[in-house]
């Protein structure tokens, strides 16, 4: 028989098992909420319908981030209208990747851009994965089973191709077209070099001899004040971002958003 619910009281919060897994790359999709929340108290406008896929659009429309477990194929879509210099672009992320690692991804879209030229290899190699440079650019994780390549198939036909397997084969796959913006490639890889193990509750470990884990009881309520220290992160960086926007000189032409700016030009600041 199951214990009833008694409420958010203190019987109530009681540790649940949890486990820590390593690497990142094999630990499987985990909880929506870790981007969607974000992106949430980042200002963006949630469009989703209950029971129907999760879509969010920036807030000047620029940019759209849908997640849809039964498309084909099922997963993220993460699109960004051609604005200024800065042509159109696309990325699908099936319905494996980590949250973690898609957070790379659509947490990098709600900031400014870094005035630092990106460099999506500089994470990777930073953390010891292997560079091979063929027909194609690619780059390979220390344990050999994920990889971030440019893939050229002939002059003029390009693509960011990222995935990761197991001995059960391909988990998953990450595809951008050639013209998304190189800062989104290096968030995006950042948070997959990340060596940090990520937290999946007891049941959503993948079934993999490849992964290593580390049991931990975990509360409810601290699992909630980590879950809000993120929002908390996003609710600021928006604050400080808009006031810094509403205290500029009136005579001064408006810089692009930083939404625009993943998805177009974008001033030095």
């Amino acid at each position: 028989m199951k214990k009833q619910w008694t409420g958010w009281g203190p019987t109530a919060d009681q540790p649940e098992q949890h486990y820590l897994v390593e690497p990142r790359h094999l630990a499987g999709g985990g909880d929506l909420r870790y981007v969607a929340e974000y992106l949430r108290a980042s200002g963006w406008k949630d469009r989703s319908r209950t029971g129907g896929p999760i879509v969010f659009d920036s807030p000047d429309r620029t940019v759209r981030i849908g997640f849809d477990p039964n498309g084909m194929p099922g997963g993220w879509t993460v699109s960004g209208q051609a604005v200024g210099h800065q042509p159109a672009w696309h990325a699908t992320l099936t319905t494996a990747v980590p949250v973690e690692v898609v957070a790379g991804l659509t947490d990098t879209l709600t900031k400014p851009r870094s005035a630092h030229a990106p460099n999506p290899w500089a994470p990777l190699v930073e953390h010891g994965w292997e560079t091979e440079r063929g027909q194609h650019f690619t780059a390979v994780s220390p344990d050999r089973n994920a990889w971030l390549q440019y893939h050229q198939n002939e002059p003029g036909q390009a693509h960011w191709w990222a995935g990761a397997r197991t001995e059960h084969g391909r988990t998953w796959d990450a595809v951008f077209t050639p013209t998304t913006p190189m800062h989104l490639i290096e968030g995006f890889s950042a948070a997959l070099a990340d060596p940090t193990p990520v937290m999946r509750p007891r049941g959503n470990v993948p079934a993999t001899k490849w992964v290593r884990t580390t049991s931990v009881s975990v509360r409810p309520s601290q699992l909630g004040n980590w879950q809000q220290a993120r929002i908390t992160a996003a609710r600021a960086t928006t604050w400080a971002r808009n006031t810094w926007a509403a205290a500029r000189p009136s005579k001064h032409a408006p810089a692009a958003s930083p939404y625009t700016s993943a998805g177009g030009t974008q001033q030095k600041r």
